[in-house]
Order: C-alpha cells, then sequence, then structure tokens
C-alpha cells in the first residue's frame, strides 16, 4: 500500500483542497520543494508559482499560489495561500491583460507609479500563465 500525508490548500477566501496525497511539489522561497509523506517538520515562506499534488500515478492536481506559508508535518502538509487558485480555473485573458498593464506600468518612467508592486503584479500574471501552460503540455 502507498503511503500518504493529508494535505490542505487554503487561500484567504476558501479551502481549495483537502485530501490524501503521495507527493507534494510546491515553490518554496529558496526553490521547488518534493514533499513526501513522513517528511520531516518544516516552514517556508511561498513565491508565486505552481504547488502540483500528487494522489496517484495516475491524478496530478496542479494549483496555482500568489504566495504564503507552507507548514509540514510528517503526516500534514498545509498551505497558507495569499490566493489560491485550481490551474484549470486561472482566466487567460485576465492574466495577460494583467501581464500587459504591469509591463506598461513599469515602462512608465514618470515616477507615478509602485515600481514594487508592479513588479508583483507582472510576476503573477507570469506565473498563472506559465501554470496555464504546464497544465495544457501535460494535457489537462
Amino acid at each position: 500500500m502507498t503511503m500518504t500525508v493529508h494535505v490542505d490548500i487554503v487561500s484567504a477566501e476558501k479551502e481549495i483542497f483537502s485530501g490524501l496525497a503521495e507527493m507534494v511539489f510546491a515553490p518554496a522561497e529558496l526553490g521547488e520543494v518534493g514533499i513526501s509523506p513522513r517528511h520531516a517538520p518544516l516552514i517556508s515562506r511561498l513565491k508565486p508559482g505552481e504547488v502540483r499534488v500528487k494522489v496517484s500515478d495516475k491524478e496530478i492536481y496542479p494549483f496555482y499560489v500568489s504566495g504564503g506559508m507552507l507548514e509540514i508535518q510528517p503526516h500534514m502538509i498545509t498551505i497558507l495561500a495569499d490566493t489560491a487558485i485550481r490551474a484549470k480555473d486561472i482566466d487567460e485573458a485576465a492574466a495577460i491583460e494583467a501581464k500587459a498593464r504591469a509591463e506598461e506600468a513599469l515602462a512608465d518612467k514618470s515616477g507615478k507609479i509602485d515600481f514594487a508592486t508592479a513588479q508583483a503584479q507582472l510576476q503573477d500574471a507570469i506565473m498563472q500563465l506559465r501554470t496555464l501552460d504546464r497544465l495544457r503540455k501535460r494535457g489537462g
């Protein structure tokens, strides 16, 4: 029998996923981490990117998180995300538009924009689009 770990993915708005998984991949602050059952305890900040929950050899659920916290215990993984979206629910047109707006704001040399905010919005949009692209390449 395959070992599993309980996974909860929660955003500020609602619980996105709760269930058992064989493996979880997440964009931790210092790089992507692969988390299996009985992993050593760890707490890390999350970068914007894709979280993949491997339920079985045939089922992997991809999610987009905009950042947040990752807590790992030997029998439980909790992802507290600022924003979490199932990859299949990402609005591609909105992400493309947000990317274009952020690029336009960054190109504005008048000094009237908040550079850090525009940079964060650009990274958020790019990571949403990258998550969608990976989903399509996997045949999702």
